[in-house]
C-alpha cells in the first residue's frame, strides 16, 4: 500500500504541474501569478503557450475560454509538440504554420466541428451517448463532468448548462472547454485527440512518436483573448471533490449553494467547476 500511495501522490503532483503554462511563451502573452491563466494583451498573434510539463499518456491538457476579442478572424488553436519549449531560441509568432513547420508538432484550429483522421477502409468509431459520465476515448475513460464547459451561476444558468451538456453551443464560445491528449497505440506510436466540451473529436493526428516527451500547445489566437487551465484529477478524488459531489447531490440547483454556510473557496469550487 505504501508504494501505491507514493505512486498516486507522484502522479497527482505531476498532473498539478502539467496543469499550468510554461514560463516560455509568446511575446504578447501575460500569465497570472499561478501560471494557469494566459491572456494575449495586444495584437492578434504572438499568443503561443505550452504546458509546463510534458503530458502523461491519456492525460488531457484542458483549457476554458475566458475572454473573447471581437474584430479578429480566427480562433483558439491546440495540439501537441515534441519540441521542448525551453530549447526554443525564439517563440514563433504562430502555431500554424510557424511552429508546425519546425517539425514534430501537430496543431489544429478549433472550429465548430472537426473531422477525424480515418485509416484506409476504417469506419467511424462510435463515441457513445453525449451524456455518458465517462466517455471512452479509445481505451481511456475520463470523467466528462470536468471536461464540459459550464455557465456561471445566474438567472438563466440552468438553461445554459443544458445547452453545454448537449454540446450545441459553438466550440469557440466563452466558457467552452477544449482539451488535447494522446492515446498510445500497440505499434508504439500515439494518436492525438481533441476534446470539445466533453466530446471526443476522434484522432486528429496519428503515429505521433512517444519516445520523446510531448507538450501541449495552446495558441491564444485572434478572437480568443484569454484562457485558463482546468486541472483534471487523476487517481483518487480529492477531499474537495468528494465534498462537492455530496453537496451537489443534495441541492436543486447550483444557485442554492449561495445560501449554504460553506467556506468561500469550497462554495466557488462547487458553483463554477
Amino acid at each position: 500500500r505504501g508504494w501505491l500511495k507514493i505512486a498516486v501522490s507522484a502522479m497527482a503532483a505531476r498532473c498539478r504541474l502539467a496543469a499550468r503554462f510554461h514560463r516560455v511563451h509568446g511575446a504578447n502573452v501575460l500569465l497570472d501569478a499561478s501560471a494557469t491563466r494566459a491572456t494575449r494583451v495586444r495584437s492578434f498573434a504572438h499568443g503561443l503557450c505550452f504546458s509546463q510539463e510534458p503530458l502523461a499518456p491519456g492525460q488531457p491538457f484542458l483549457v476554458e475560454i475566458e475572454e473573447k476579442e471581437p474584430g479578429w478572424c480566427g480562433h483558439l488553436r491546440v495540439g501537441l509538440t515534441a519540441l521542448d519549449p525551453q530549447s526554443l531560441d525564439v517563440v514563433p509568432e504562430y502555431s500554424l504554420p510557424d511552429l508546425v513547420n519546425m517539425g514534430d508538432t501537430w496543431v489544429f484550429a478549433i472550429t465548430r466541428s472537426h473531422n477525424r483522421v480515418a485509416m484506409d477502409g476504417e469506419e467511424a468509431l462510435a463515441r457513445g451517448p453525449p451524456g455518458e459520465a465517462f466517455p471512452l476515448i479509445e481505451r481511456l475513460r475520463i470523467p466528462r463532468d470536468t471536461l464540459v464547459g459550464r455557465s456561471r451561476p445566474g438567472r438563466y444558468s440552468h438553461i445554459l448548462d443544458d445547452l453545454y451538456k448537449t454540446n450545441v453551443l459553438p466550440a469557440t464560445a466563452r466558457r467552452s472547454r477544449i482539451g488535447v491528449l494522446y492515446a498510445p497505440q500497440p505499434d508504439g506510436t500515439a494518436d492525438m485527440h481533441i476534446l470539445i466540451n466533453g466530446e471526443d473529436m476522434g484522432p486528429s493526428a496519428r503515429r505521433l512518436p512517444t519516445a520523446r516527451p510531448l507538450y501541449a500547445v495552446v495558441d491564444v489566437f485572434a478572437s480568443t483573448k484569454s484562457v485558463r487551465v482546468i486541472p483534471v484529477e487523476y487517481g483518487f478524488p480529492s477531499l474537495q471533490t468528494l465534498c462537492r459531489q455530496v453537496i451537489q447531490q443534495h441541492i436543486v440547483h447550483r444557485l442554492a449553494i449561495d445560501g449554504l454556510d460553506l467556506p468561500l473557496p469550497l462554495r466557488s469550487f462547487c458553483q463554477h467547476e
